[in-house]
């Protein structure tokens, strides 16, 4: 049995759909353990192309059991409406393939009011370029102690009334503060009453169900919504999601005891992109930043927002190294870089006269700094055929052994496409 946790080491959007689909195949139970319906993961197989908001990746294969967490938070119509989609693509998602956790909270209307009407209040400096689908105002309500949980629809009366007290305090926020209509509590009861009736047969307790699948020597992936440098905590706050993204919040997210995880993998793009605002030192503007951003296709698979796109940030990956306790990373994209004559990694950052090895916790020192960059030899030769680490052009593999030696941490995967196919396991994170 083995317990792998799979994240993001940037800022989100490297491709954890991919790989999650592709380290499935040896998993018996996958888990999403944190986010809501603000990431979003893309894949495609056999030239069929599927996106995911809430519900993991693994639910492709008919033999995994599929778990969404306590960590996670849970917009229903969203949840039902992929549910939905699945099934109009030939998958139909029962019960006995997905668990949803009792105890995850719910994303409820005036969440996506409140997150959107508080955004557009912001000066345009000030703006965090949330999603506005109520992820935030949903985690602080789970942190007020004042947030509506799945368990909470399996008693109507109690539902009933703990939504007719927090509406009546959302609204005279929405009024009184941001001069926005008032929501109906009745429409509200009424939609989730209806939501309930087809989520409750998914409950359960997924801590448990986990632990029975441990000591039957299952193994088991979990997964995790967008990447290390958002996390609420050591991300580039305040320019970060709501929740934690690191390893971490697997054990918290999931009820599942840390000393049982085996293996921690990173994804890393070859570049670096990021969507919204805050920091990003490697950022290009110019027509390199471009051709990454049209040949990867970086627009986000949630909000269909162009992606900022710059060369690898070392410091970035570095950090998420620690943050994480990586022991493997998977290098996603590296296609993307075929072409380039040269490819720069940044290796530091250079602050007021500082040379600087992890990124700032002072946003304003963090937006300001100078990227440090070694340059190393591009590749012409299209990748995407590639199906041996053998057969990678020369440049390709010294790329590659250069981050390795400069995180410490051997690349496990290497991924030269979007397809299911063009994907290199160099080591699987499940053999012990």
């Amino acid at each position: 049995m083995s317990s792998v946790v799979v994240v993001g080491t940037q800022w989100g959007d490297e491709g954890k759909g991919k790989i999650v689909d592709l380290l499935t195949r040896y998993a018996d139970y996958v888990v999403r353990f944190q986010g809501g319906n603000n990431a979003g993961h893309t894949l495609v197989v056999e030239g069929k192309k599927y996106i995911f908001h809430i519900i993991p990746s693994g639910i492709l294969y008919q033999d995994k059991k599929c778990m969404i967490g306590n960590g996670v938070i849970i917009d229903p119509a969203v949840l039902i409406r992929e549910m939905d989609q699945l099934q109009e693509q030939g998958l139909e998602v029962k019960p006995d393939r997905l668990m949803i956790s009792e105890r995850a909270h719910l994303i409820m209307p005036y969440h996506a009011s409140l997150d959107q009407a508080k955004e557009a209040a912001l000066a345009s400096a000030q703006k965090i370029g949330t999603t506005g689908r109520g992820i935030g105002p949903c985690y602080m309500d789970k942190v007020g102690r004042v947030g509506l949980r799945a368990c909470d629809l399996l008693d109507d009366a109690l539902f009933r009334e703990k939504l007719a007290a927090v509406v009546e305090e959302k609204n005279f926020l929405l009024t009184e503060k941001f001069h926005c209509p008032p929501l109906v509590l009745e429409q509200i009861y009424r939609s989730y009453k209806e939501y309930a009736e087809k989520l409750i047969p998914y409950f359960g307790n997924v801590s448990v169900e986990l632990d029975v699948a441990r000591k039957s020597n299952k193994n088991i992936l979990f997964e995790g919504a967008q990447g290390t440098h958002l996390d609420i905590d050591h991300g580039t706050y305040p320019f970060v999601t709501s929740s934690n993204t690191i390893a971490g919040n697997a054990c918290n997210g999931a009820g599942f005891g840390p000393a049982h995880i085996d293996a921690v993998v990173g994804i890393m793009k070859a570049y670096t992109t990021r969507v919204g605002a805050g920091p990003f030192p490697t950022e290009l503007f110019d027509e390199t930043g471009n051709e990454l951003q049209e040949k990867g296709h970086e627009f986000g698979a949630t909000t269909g927002r162009r992606r900022r796109c710059g060369w690898l940030d070392g410091v970035v990956v570095s950090d998420a190294t620690r943050l994480n306790g990586l022991t493997g990373l998977a290098v996603t994209k590296l296609d993307v870089l075929s072409g380039q004559k040269t490819i720069k990694f940044a290796t530091a950052y250079e602050s007021a006269g500082q040379r600087l090895s992890a990124m700032p916790s002072n946003i304003r020192q963090a937006s300001e700094v100078t990227p440090i960059y070694e340059s190393l030899a591009g590749w012409q030769k299209d990748i995407e055929t590639v199906r041996s680490y053998e057969d990678l052009p020369q440049q390709a593999k010294e790329y590659i052994k250069r981050i390795e030696d400069f995180v410490g941490i051997p690349a496990d995967i290497v991924s030269v496409g979007p397809d299911r196919v063009e994907t290199l396991l160099l080591r699987n994170p499940f053999d012990k």
